[in-house]
């Protein structure tokens, strides 16, 4: 809990969370608050830690364990992380049209534990993985029979399933929790997200470092075993709970009004465009509505013609269309331009996660191939360890830039948050190419000190291992967190406040559907690059053996890529409207029949 917090704030919240809500068509709604918590909190701790615990080392167990290449592997984790977060947007229509927050993570969280249940019995039972060629410098190894990779993806397919459920469901049940009327359930939710997040810093800091050393250096059998064992713990913690929660049950999809929007736009594509719009489309705002009232804009001005009015639509006496299918509000057509106008921006972080898939792939790999040991001792640091320095990294700018950076610029620019939304995106952004930068001239620099300068050995099916020290990959570790803070963190925030209200699931839902993309396209990436440069003279950039091969040159063209994007994004940040804002459409008052209202006018 929030450190501010006493024990009279405590007993306080904990006396109004018992307060009960009631409307005239809804039942009472009993929020139990901080009782939930222990199950919530306690579930997302295990959770984590179990998921985290498996995947953090995935790349090392498929390429050591499996027998896979380098370059299979790397495309495997590519693709199953693009799945995963797309499945995201599965999870979040799911739960918001059928099943409620509730079942979606009861279901999900039972999914995951079969799937890390599988993967861990890979390791366990000798007839689940191929013979182990540790021992081998270099040569083929005996790679997975069909029977062994089915059984491998199925645990994999498990976890997608999973995590289609958690992701978008697990923070907004928590929040569930509590009554947003009341002062203590608000000071309840946010000291909620501050626990949320130390939940996960802490699940990462476990798995990166003592599950991460038990799977690498003890057996993989136990250090995929626990990640297992938590995830049945925190099913077993989730449904003890299940008595006590607030269980808000699903109302249809938001994506329906959207269709509708669409749909009607394309059918009334020949009529012509109104003049005054903001004056002469139909208005309605349903009265139970949790979406804020929008202005008119003159984007995407096909989208108004969904709501003209023709001699054919008929109008209920609520004022509501008979028929939503052949016309739409104004109200909904301007949510739908919000939809639209987030879509470019969304576009620009397929590119821009690039950087962050390779800080997770290929920088480990050249983490394998440096010298790891700690100090003068013969102790080695996992290679997949090292990108806990991201998230170190990430975890201390945070507070810094919260408590120092945003109020001195809030003094010099007299804005809220000292600089806009996108205007932080923009730095992250920059930032990742200069991430790029660095990985391209460290790598060349370990490159070149393993090919002139005595070598530590040899990694078996890879190369030998470079005399470099691997503690000189942390400033691109660093960097990458920092541009996580900016970017990232910027993203989630945009989709958040630029969405309508009742698509906040669905807008959680983009920012992991625009890490898939980032994988997938990484994945096409590698595949071109491997498939082009093995025809030229300097040979295939992406080999096993990073010695032989030019990952800094592949490094530099992510970068290369990384300016262009930026330069997409700029143009598209210039263009852009945020939601509620136009600056041609102030309020003006009409007076009819004696009444005011309020009209928007460009």
């Amino acid at each position: 809990m929030d450190d501010r917090m006493n024990k009279s704030d405590k007993e306080a919240m904990e006396k109004e969370e018992k307060a009960t809500v009631a409307t005239n068509d809804e039942p009472e709604i009993n929020y139990r608050g901080w009782k939930a918590m222990p199950f919530i909190i306690g579930n997302e701790t295990f959770e984590k830690l179990g998921a985290i615990g498996t995947l953090a080392n995935l790349l090392i167990y498929l390429t050591t364990v499996f027998n896979l290449k380098s370059i299979t592997a790397a495309t495997m984790i590519n693709v199953f992380n693009g799945t995963t977060n797309f499945g995201t947007l599965v999870g979040a229509f799911l739960c918001d049209t059928y099943f409620g927050r509730y079942k979606t993570l009861g279901f999900a969280t039972a999914a995951s534990f079969l799937g890390l249940l599988a993967i861990q019995l890979t390791a366990a039972i000798p007839e689940l993985h191929p013979h182990r060629c540790a021992a081998k410098e270099s040569g083929e190894c005996e790679g997975p029979t069909t029977g062994q990779l089915a059984f491998l993806l199925m645990g994999l397919g498990l976890m997608i399933v999973g995590a289609g459920g958690v992701r978008p469901c697990n923070l907004a049940f928590g929040v569930d929790q509590f009554n947003p009327k009341t002062e203590a359930g608000k000071r309840g939710i946010d000291s909620f997200f501050n626990w949320y997040f130390f939940t996960f810093t802490f699940a990462q800091m476990v798995s990166l470092t003592l599950i991460v050393y038990i799977q690498s250096n003890v057996s993989w059998a136990i250090g995929l075993g626990i990640p297992a064992t938590l995830m049945f713990i925190a099913c077993v913690v989730y449904f003890v709970g299940s008595k006590i929660y607030v269980k808000v049950k699903a109302t249809g999809s938001p994506m329906t009004s959207v269709a509708q929007v669409i749909v009607v736009a394309i059918k009334k594509r020949k009529l012509k465009p109104v003049e005054q719009p903001w004056l002469s489309l139909f208005k309605y705002f349903p009265p139970k509505s949790i979406n804020s009232k929008l202005p008119y804009t003159d984007q995407f001005r096909f989208l108004d013609k969904a709501a003209i009015v023709t001699p054919q639509d008929e109008i209920k006496g609520d004022g509501s269309p008979a028929d939503p299918w052949r016309l739409c509000s104004l109200q909904q057509v301007e949510e739908v331009k919000c939809l639209f106008r987030v879509l470019p921006i969304w576009a620009s972080q397929i590119m821009y996660c690039v950087t962050l898939v390779q800080l997770h792939t290929y920088a480990v790999f050249q983490a394998v191939q440096s010298d790891r040991r700690l100090g003068n001792s013969n102790f080695k640091i996992p290679a997949a360890s090292y990108v806990v320095f991201m998230m170190l990294s990430l975890t201390i700018f945070i507070p810094v830039y919260d408590r120092a950076i945003v109020p001195f610029l809030r003094k010099i620019r007299a804005k809220e948050g000292g600089i806009t939304i996108l205007q932080r995106i923009g730095i992250g952004m920059f930032v990742s190419i200069f991430t790029m930068l660095v990985s391209g001239m460290v790598e060349q620099h370990r490159r070149s000190i393993a090919l002139t300068k005595p070598t530590l050995g040899v990694v078996p099916r890879k190369g030998a291992i470079s005399s470099m020290s691997a503690s000189i990959l942390i400033p691109q570790f660093i960097l990458g967190g920092l541009t996580e803070a900016f970017a990232s963190i910027g993203l989630i925030e945009f989709y958040y406040k630029q969405f309508p209200e009742n698509m906040k699931s669905i807008g959680g839902s983009l920012f992991y559907c625009g890490l898939a993309g980032s994988n997938y396209f990484s994945s096409l990436l590698i595949f071109i690059i491997h498939r082009t440069t093995n025809r030229t003279t300097t040979g295939n950039w992406l080999k096993e053996d990073l010695n032989k091969g030019r990952l800094d040159y592949y490094y530099y063209i992510i970068a290369g890529l990384g300016i262009l994007n930026l330069g997409y994004f700029l143009l598209c940040a210039s263009w852009y409207k945020y939601k509620g804002n136009s600056d041609n459409t102030p309020e003006l008052e009409l007076h009819v029949n004696g009444e005011k209202q309020q009209l928007d006018k460009p």
